[in-house]
């Protein structure tokens, strides 16, 4: 059977489940898959109806009145009338009989509105009129407001007397409602002409740089979190601890994907659901072209697979070599810098946003022999501590994080770096260590006036912390996984690189 899965045809047997057709597809396993069973169209009449004459087309929106249904009721009798005359205010369609009754009152006509008016006051030479501009006057027919043209309206400019209205058609509106479930359950069985979707495509607005990185780094993991899920729209709050700019804004229609750049929640990634007016608060970061039942159906909890257009350009992590052929992917040239071998491990790319990287067409890598990159292990059962850890080494949204020095010296039990003392201020303390050992990694908590301080231990010790504090003022945060030898002889103001990863 045919099945259409990202937007691609795959044959599949008869009998086969939603695992048959995701397999070799971009999505994360415990992501949501969603699976289109069909597309039922529905044609329906709007009140709206097309006007052919010679010279064109005409549209007039009916009103909800007695009055239009009375001229949408006698639709054989307008047709096939001509414009008996033609002013500098109305033209008139005529004439048919009905039996409107008489009302002398004058009245006030605007631009582009159809009535009824009765010609020598008599029911049996009805017209159709068309107003050209305001005027006030007396037709006999009352307000006899039928409706309004709404398109074609050029067209009482050049229209003559004697041209007919040769056709009125409705106007017929057709919209689409699609049955989709979305699912992890891979046993799900497929039918003929399922559509599938692994995952949300974002196709990213260059204009809003920032913003663009925010997604990028909150996908980075090739899914979002979903932590909110309301009519209007689908929220990931996983990274809030950020500065956004003021950057493009649009309206925030159904698929449009914004961050929040100002006040509670700056750095929120939005998905829309439904359209909603321009905000200046909300950044234009990007747009869905794939994924959009994904967006619409997760709930909070969910996780929905991502990928971008562009994707990240992130050298961080490779080696020279593989830097170079990666970002020649993105026809970015490469400037190497620091150690340039190929076997150098790049931990610092300038500039780091994809999007001025794009922009610039050219980015400068800085490596390091692979011996001076560390590997460390972080503790996730204190989430604040491991937070901004990852946050002020840089961990938080590249492979290769940065620690600076801040007190070291020889045949010290420690050695020392700076924090951030604004962002240490919310690290509460947690249960005071009973021994701290050799290769601990801390950080002093807001109970002590260096909070934000980190350290890693070089000795064990039941008295003090990795980063000089007693137990109750030290917040263990992960361990130094490397030869602790290594980071023993480090100097003041010296620059150490660290990863989760094995590189």
């Amino acid at each position: 059977m045919r099945v259409i899965v990202n937007g691609k045809e795959k044959k599949l047997k008869k009998g086969a489940t939603l695992k048959d057709a995701v397999a070799g597809e971009f999505r994360d396993k415990d992501a949501l898959i969603s699976v289109h069973l069909s597309t039922e169209k529905l044609i329906h009449e709007t009140n709206d109806f097309e006007l052919v004459t010679p010279v064109g087309i005409m549209v007039l929106h009916l009103d909800d009145s007695d009055d239009a249904r009375l001229w949408k009721s006698m639709i054989d009798n307008v047709e096939g009338s001509t414009s008996r005359w033609v002013t500098r205010e109305v033209v008139a369609f005529g004439s048919f009989p009905t039996e409107i009754k008489v009302d002398r009152t004058e009245k006030k006509y605007k631009p582009y509105e159809c009535f009824f008016a009765l010609g020598g006051f008599d029911s049996h030479t009805t017209y159709m009129m068309i107003a050209r501009k305001d005027h006030y006057r007396t037709y006999g027919a009352g307000t006899g407001r039928i409706g309004k043209i709404t398109v074609g309206r050029h067209l009482l400019d050049i229209i003559k007397e004697g041209e007919e209205i040769v056709d009125i058609r409705p106007v017929m509106s057709e919209t689409s409602t699609e049955n989709v479930i979305v699912t992890k359950d891979l046993t799900y069985p497929l039918d003929e002409n399922y559509r599938v979707e692994t995952y949300a495509n974002v196709v990213l607005n260059m204009h809003s740089p920032v913003s663009a990185e925010q997604v990028l780094i909150i996908g980075a993991k090739g899914y979002i979190n979903v932590t909110e899920s309301t009519g209007t729209f689908l929220g990931c709050r996983d990274d809030m601890d950020v500065t956004i700019p003021d950057e493009k804004h649009a309206i925030r229609e159904k698929g449009c994907v914004t961050v929040r750049n100002d006040g509670v929640g700056e750095g929120h990634v939005m998905f829309y659901r439904e359209t909603r007016q321009v905000s200046p608060a909300h950044n234009d970061a990007g747009r869905l072209d794939m994924g959009l039942a994904l967006v619409s159906r997760a709930n909070a909890g969910d996780k929905v697979s991502i990928r971008t257009e562009p994707a990240r350009a992130l050298s961080v992590g490779l080696t020279q070599a593989a830097g170079a052929e990666f970002l020649s992917g993105f026809k970015i040239k490469q400037k190497r810098t620091g150690d340039t071998s190929d076997d150098a491990i790049i931990v610092e790319q300038k500039p780091e946003m994809t999007m001025k990287s794009l922009k610039e067409g050219e980015v400068e890598t800085f490596g390091v022999p692979r011996s001076k990159v560390f590997r460390i292990s972080i503790d996730e059962k204190d989430e604040v501590t491991s937070h901004y850890f990852r946050k002020v080494t840089g961990l938080s949204h590249k492979p290769v994080g940065m620690l600076k020095v801040q007190f070291a010296f020889p045949g010290m039990p420690m050695v020392t770096f700076y924090g951030d003392e604004v962002r240490g201020k919310n690290l509460y303390p947690q249960d005071p260590f009973k021994k701290c050992k050799k290769g601990d990694i801390g950080v002093t908590n807001q109970s002590r006036p260096h909070h934000g301080l980190m350290g890693i231990r070089l000795q064990d010790s039941k008295e003090y912390g990795p980063s000089g504090e007693e137990p109750y003022g030290t917040n263990i945060v992960g361990k130094f996984l490397d030869d602790i030898s290594l980071v023993s002889d480090l100097e003041e103001e010296e620059v150490i690189y660290v990863t989760e990863e094995k590189l």
